[in-house]
């Protein structure tokens, strides 16, 4: 899905050679400072490298129109946005953004519930706490339906039942539908429970790929 060839980011990111396959979860691991949100956000070309090849299904991502990129390569960032409004409109927006048709209320009831996120489609989004807008924006994106899912600590805010739940449901979502996920996370040990492949970076380069049996 993703490859990169010889890339480099002012003094954070090094990496001479990558490869990120498509229809698996890849977990990003490494100590603060390593280079991982600056990985992330060239997948979603939020940044352009200063050196190098980075390749999108074989296409060249600085040939390719940002816009449309965003809409087949979603990113979460570890404090999301949430829109002024009710939860029922800040699941919505994605879906306009993305131009896809609004789904029925059932189904974002449906996507709350599944998050474990018991509240009204009509509550106030801002009266949240920091981990239900984790999840709120977690579903936001599930209903976007996109081809990659770029997560940075997903889910930071949860206490460490309601996050292993959380990411269970999110794994299940991208291998029943063969999308790609790409997360960080700083626990290896959830990374071997639930991942396909695990990236270690240290000091900006890649310092181990390992195929994990999730």
């Amino acid at each position: 899905m993703f490859t990169f060839k010889d890339i480099r980011y002012r003094d954070i990111l090094d990496i001479e050679n990558l490869t990120i396959s498509p229809c698996r979860t890849t977990w990003i691991v490494g100590e603060s400072g390593s280079g991982k949100t600056t990985l992330l956000k060239l997948l979603n070309n939020l940044l352009t490298p200063d050196q190098g090849e980075l390749l999108y299904k074989g296409a060249d991502m600085a040939a390719l129109d940002p816009v449309q990129l965003r809409r087949e390569v979603v990113m979460l960032p570890q404090s999301p946005l949430i829109f002024p409004g009710t939860i029922k409109e800040n699941l919505l927006i994605g879906c306009r953004f993305a131009e896809k048709p609004a789904p029925a209320n059932d189904l974002l009831a449906a996507v709350l519930a599944a998050l474990k996120l018991k509240k009204d489609l009509g509550g106030n989004a801002a009266e949240l706490s920091g981990g239900e807008k984790q999840r709120l924006a977690i579903g936001r994106i599930l209903l976007m339906e996109p081809e990659v899912f770029l997560l940075d600590e997903p889910t930071s805010a949860l206490d460490n039942g309601t996050e292993e739940m959380v990411m269970q449901k999110v794994v299940e979502y991208g291998r029943q539908n063969k999308k790609t996920i790409v997360i960080i996370t700083h626990s290896p040990k959830m990374a071997r429970h639930f991942g396909e492949a695990l990236i270690t970076l240290h000091e900006g380069k890649i310092s181990g790929v390992e195929e994990v049996k999730g």
